[in-house]
């Protein structure tokens, strides 16, 4: 294998001069439709001059879509794809079912252990590396500091949800376009259901007790819901029950919405003049937590994989450790501006004084992904790993089902004890049709 230091450009002239073009192979990468993979497309024509001999051809997806055809594609082992734009929730049940292959031999240059260890981890099984990622998040509060000072209004570093519930309320002005609060709506285990998951756990809820008996009929699942349905009407936007993380995003970047609370890595999109209108007017604080222990932090990498089918393996690996590398993060710096370069992957940014001077988010950033503990992400003991999913194959299914009744209920069309009593009625029967209880 060629060494990574094939990453410096290799000029027109000179390939021209060495005689007859190189045998392609051509290597297909699937990814999502965000800003971050967009931008790596872009510099894609970098990697093909320094490896004359590899092609790239993109399938970019929506998020969900992209989960459903990558998911589809590995379990078949078709192999029509050779890189696939994955998470910390399909790595470590793909690598426990050898679906993935191992990048535990990456080369020297690369430096694996630059790799933000909770990060790393959380693409792991036993031990292993089975994806690399390119960018990481938890989550953090985003607020307006111009409606907060005008509202009386000073964020805690750490705030709890009683006062997001009245800072939502006290800042909600709909009347002049802006609203409270925006949160993720749209149904879905990444969508919805990654905002209350980890809201739950706050509240001392969880999915499923140790013996893998679901939960939703407990008052703390109650109280969860009934807070989320009630910021969602009340302090919400119209339409907020079908609003994703990108609709939320441009609501809060417009000057829409007081207080966003979502992924870290927005915090470059929200501090970025040229994509945000308030962009000096955004304070950051932490996930708020319910006073038990637990924040309502959240824990995600996209990462880049090898499924086990992909007849390029060499190739794969190559663009992978191109497309996750240092050198990477400066060719984006140099290009779209230090603020764009991937965050929460490797600690080398974190000790760019450059970086830490352009985004004073990136302290909090650091702390809220150590907060995250995918191991215990809970008030009391569960029997999965994940903090604001359960990783475990069937999630996929019952967590896009359970979000859909807690759409239903942000939307009025389900009262809250009805989505609950849904959502336990759907577990129940996950875990009977999985084998995990009778």
């Amino acid at each position: 294998m060629k060494t990574f230091s094939r990453f410096c450009t290799v000029s027109l002239l000179a390939l021209a001069a060495a005689g007859p073009a190189l045998a392609q192979t051509e290597i297909v990468v699937a990814t999502v439709n965000n800003a971050d993979m967009i931008r790596m497309q872009e510099v894609t024509s970098v990697f093909e001059e320094a490896h004359p001999e590899i092609s790239v051809k993109w399938v970019t997806l929506e998020e969900n879509i992209l989960r459903q055809r990558v998911t589809t594609d590995i379990a078949t082992g078709s192999g029509q794809y050779d890189v696939m734009t994955i998470g910390n929730y399909e790595v470590p049940i793909w690598g426990k079912q050898e679906w993935l292959v191992p990048l535990d031999n990456l080369d020297a240059e690369y430096d694996v252990d630059d790799l933000l260890p909770k990060v790393k981890a959380s693409l792991s099984y036993e031990g292993t590396l089975y994806a690399a990622p390119f960018y990481a998040e938890a989550s953090m509060t985003y607020y307006r500091t111009d409606l907060f000072e005008k509202a009386g209004l000073e964020m805690p570093e750490r705030p709890d949800w009683e006062f997001i519930k009245t800072a939502a309320a006290k800042v909600h002005d709909p009347e002049n376009g802006v609203y409270g609060i925006c949160l993720r709506g749209k149904a879905g285990w990444g969508e919805n259901m990654n905002f209350i998951t980890a809201m739950a756990n706050s509240y001392g809820a969880r999915w499923f007790d140790e013996a893998w008996d679901p939960q939703f009929d407990t008052a703390e699942w109650k109280a969860t819901l009934t807070d989320y349905v009630d910021l969602m009407q009340n302090a919400g936007p119209p339409g907020a029950s079908t609003n994703g993380a990108t609709q939320a995003l441009a609501q809060f970047s417009s000057g829409g919405c007081g207080i966003f609370i979502d992924a870290t890595v927005f915090a470059s999109v929200v501090s970025d003049p040229e994509q945000s209108s308030i962009a000096d007017k955004v304070g950051f604080a932490f996930s708020p937590d319910a006073g038990k222990g637990k924040s309502a932090v959240t824990l995600w990498s996209w990462a880049l994989g090898i499924p086990a089918a992909s007849r390029n393996v060499d190739a794969a690996k190559e663009f992978i450790m191109w497309a996750t590398s240092r050198e990477y993060t400066d060719l984006i710096a140099e290009r779209y501006g230090i603020l764009n370069a991937p965050p929460a992957t490797r600690q080398s940014l974190y000790d760019n004084d450059a970086y830490l001077e352009a985004a004073p988010f990136a302290q909090l950033t650091l702390e809220a992904v150590d907060a995250a503990d995918p191991e215990n992400p809970t008030v009391d003991p569960v029997p999965y790993v994940g903090v604001q999913f359960v990783a475990i194959p069937e999630f996929q299914a019952f967590g896009t089902s359970v979000g859909q009744s807690f759409s239903a209920a942000a939307a009025g069309t389900m009262s809250v004890d009805q989505a609950l009593a849904s959502a336990q009625s759907l577990t129940e029967r996950a875990m009977r049709q999985g084998g995990y209880s009778e």
